[in-house]
């Protein structure tokens, strides 16, 4: 096959593009340039997209004797990941910006230039595994549960998976460290990069604010009804939060206070203690099916958080197609499942789809 390795810069892309050269593909690494303005340093920029990264990835692209092309991506991803990004925040929502990256430019964006570009395929260095079940093509959990992105790819559809390779889903990271430094690649040991790669200095409340500008508001206990204090924006919150709240705590009675809902619509925040925190039932939109669309209700796994414990629940498709819906019981609560976040659902190691939180709460609170 004719395969596009996105090449990142870092140590598990550089392997991903060796290890398909080695399976015997045609190989071409593609850096993306996301960022119209891509930090010069790595040490002012916390994730994946500096020019040093783009040169990082020339470096191996020479190494395994490969063409390695740049394509800008800046448009794309500005319009479908930033400004969704913002958006989600501006409505008191929190979304996540990896999911949406791998659904519309990794998967969408990138693949259809490589499709029209007469490649078969696109190779990333994501820790997943796919699969050939009696189905098609299925997306599996990697061998390295540490490093497992399974989550941050729930969001792929049964075409996008017939065209990915996901080639380091059977080893565990230190061993694609140590590959790495056998074939000399230099950056073996360069750090992971981590948080929102567009956000270079990790402080996404105060870039928010820099889009948005401060909107103050106010902090309501959820238990007294009582305005108990102030922020900046209520875009600046999410559910789940405890840190970063500014509250003085010599009026409440001494229990944490979260975050347990942002109303947007009137600029307010509300917290509470823990025990109003927790929500075992979840409704869910923008629908995605890692395969065949299910329907009906089944037994499955759900998870919440990237690197989140995948809990038991019952998962209930109402609706078709883009119409689709998923109502999850959870069998136990997990505190912070917070709307615009990812529920992704599992069948032991297969990902069978994921859906858009839309609301989560207490059984009785939610339901009807």
């Amino acid at each position: 096959m004719r395969v596009v390795a996105a090449m990142s810069g870092g140590v598990d892309s550089a392997v991903a593009a060796s290890r398909m050269i080695e399976a015997g593909h045609e190989v071409v690494g593609v850096h993306l340039a996301l960022a119209k303005e891509a930090k010069t340093l790595r040490e002012g920029a916390r994730g994946c997209c500096t020019i040093e990264d783009a040169g990082d990835a020339r470096r191996v692209a020479d190494r395994l004797g490969i063409p390695f092309y740049v394509w800008d991506m800046a448009t794309p991803f500005a319009r479908d990941v930033v400004e969704d990004f913002v958006a989600e925040y501006e409505v008191g929502r929190t979304p996540n910006p990896c999911l949406r990256c791998n659904e519309k430019i990794k998967f969408a964006a990138l693949l259809d230039k490589a499709l029209a570009l007469g490649f078969d395929a696109v190779a990333t260095g994501h820790y997943a595994q796919v699969v050939d079940g009696p189905r098609g093509r299925e997306l599996h959990r990697a061998v390295d549960t540490a490093k497992d992105q399974s989550y941050v790819l729930g969001v792929l559809d049964e075409e996008q998976l017939a065209r990915a390779f996901f080639p380091l889903g059977d080893t565990t990271k230190p061993q694609i460290r140590e590959e790495a430094a056998e074939h000399g690649f230099a950056v073996a040991k360069k750090p992971d990069s981590h948080d929102i790669c567009f956000i270079s200095d990790g402080d996404t409340r105060g870039w928010l604010t820099r889009r948005l500008g401060e909107q103050e508001g106010e902090i309501v206990d959820e238990g007294s009804g009582e305005v108990v204090g102030g922020h900046r924006g209520a875009y600046g919150f999410t559910v789940g939060q405890r840190r970063g709240l500014g509250l003085d705590r010599s009026g409440l009675d001494g229990e944490p206070r979260y975050v347990t809902r942002v109303d947007a619509s009137t600029n307010r925040v509300f917290i509470g203690t823990a025990d109003l925190l927790g929500a075992d039932l979840i409704e869910a939109d923008h629908v995605r099916w890692c395969g065949p669309a299910a329907s009906g209700r089944h037994r499955l796994g759900a998870q919440i958080r990237a690197h989140g414990e995948e809990i038991p629940a019952t998962a209930e498709v109402l609706g078709e197609g883009g119409d689709a819906r998923l109502v999850v019981r959870l069998d136990t609560a997990v505190r912070g499942a917070a709307p615009g976040q990812s529920i992704v659902l599992y069948d032991g190691t297969r990902v069978v789809g994921s859906g858009t939180i839309a609301r989560a709460g207490r059984s009785a609170a939610v339901a009807g």
